[in-house]
């Protein structure tokens, strides 16, 4: 009985934890303009896109460890026999499917570069927060919503003109922790994967480890994440990670950029200072495993816990960062334009 009570006054401190650094995460980033957030957590009924703006479906994947909702962003004009790349979106604590298509505008840039999204989205039954489990794997829940999310994508694979060699993952926060835990677990099912202030897989097993891990108080150790020898490859990876993120540490970041090369035998190249117009500077770090780039790592000056470049008026957002969007964009393309790896 003792442990019960152990164990359930753990979770009730890591989710006070939570909501106090979720709070704190909401307040804008110091450089964006001065704005009142919109608390994406609790959005406001949003209609369908405009007409030819394409489509903005509701789905549902059910599984023995329960169900989880879904929104599909189809674009307009499809062709007879036009199968799409998929690019899977996994919010970040305190989001919803469509907040985190607000705040990043991903359905914008697919309707251009013609690709689908889809947004799966936690329940407030699972985490009060609407927080992925990343870090629940001693109790199973992270392995139960990973099982989750890919009947959403083989659903979405099944029902839409969907082209399964090119499907791609991104996530924020929670989001980005748990995109790069699937990702690792299920390598072969996507070609490219974008954490944006992510904890690495292999940093947390359970409530009592994760806060420590958002601090940068616990990193993976070498090897803890694979899923298996290492010829099984991981599929490249884009990290994208505030310098001044007081939620998930810049170390985490780091981290998993580390953990993509060591698994790989990447080396890392000279990193290279960009800045467009007045938006905050990055350093981009590559590593590359002969002449192919395992992983990416950009490190935003400036930027808090907030998707870089995201719409002003939402939460995790800041408009005064390099364009998020247009980057991950640019990277997974770049993958499905590779042959994959022998």
């Amino acid at each position: 009985m003792s442990r019960r009570r152990g164990s359930a006054s753990w979770v009730r401190a890591f989710n006070r934890s939570l909501r106090a650094v979720t709070r704190a995460a909401l307040t804008p980033p110091r450089a964006a303009p001065k704005k009142k957030p919109v608390r994406a957590a609790t959005p406001a009924p949003r209609k369908a896109p405009a007409a030819g703006a394409g489509d903005w479906q509701p789905g549902l994947a059910m599984g023995p460890g329960g169900a989880r909702r879904y929104r599909l962003y189809r674009p307009p004009d499809l062709l007879p026999g036009e199968r799409l790349p998929l690019l899977v979106m996994l919010h970040g604590c305190g989001q919803d499917a469509a907040g985190f298509a607000a705040s990043t505008r991903m359905n914008t840039l697919a309707r251009r570069e013609r690709f689908m999204v889809l947004y799966p989205e936690q329940d407030r039954l699972a985490h009060p927060q609407r927080c992925w489990n990343w870090y629940a794997l001693r109790n199973g829940r992270a392995q139960s919503e990973m099982a989750l999310l890919m009947l959403a994508i083989d659903q979405v694979c099944l029902l839409q003109p969907v082209d399964p060699a090119r499907i791609a993952i991104a996530g924020l926060s929670a989001g980005a922790s748990m995109a790069a835990l699937l990702a690792t677990r299920h390598p072969a099912r996507f070609r490219a994967v974008v954490m944006h202030s992510g904890v690495a897989p292999g940093a947390a097993e359970s409530t009592a480890t994760a806060l420590a891990a958002m601090r940068g108080q616990r990193l993976p150790a070498p090897g803890t994440a694979s899923a298996g020898p290492s010829t099984v490859r991981w599929p490249p990876l884009l990290v994208i990670q505030g310098a001044d993120d007081g939620v998930v540490s810049p170390r985490n970041g780091t981290a998993a950029a580390l953990l993509w090369a060591e698994h790989a035998g990447a080396k890392p190249m000279a990193p290279r200072v960009l800045r467009r117009g007045q938006r905050h500077p990055m350093a981009v770090t590559d590593f590359k495993q002969r002449a192919r780039v395992v992983a990416s790592l950009v490190d935003v000056s400036r930027l808090g816990h907030a998707w870089s470049g995201g719409a002003a008026s939402q939460a995790f957002s800041d408009a005064n960062g390099p364009d998020a969007t247009r980057m991950a964009w640019a990277f997974i393309e770049k993958q499905f334009r590779l042959p994959p790896p022998a």
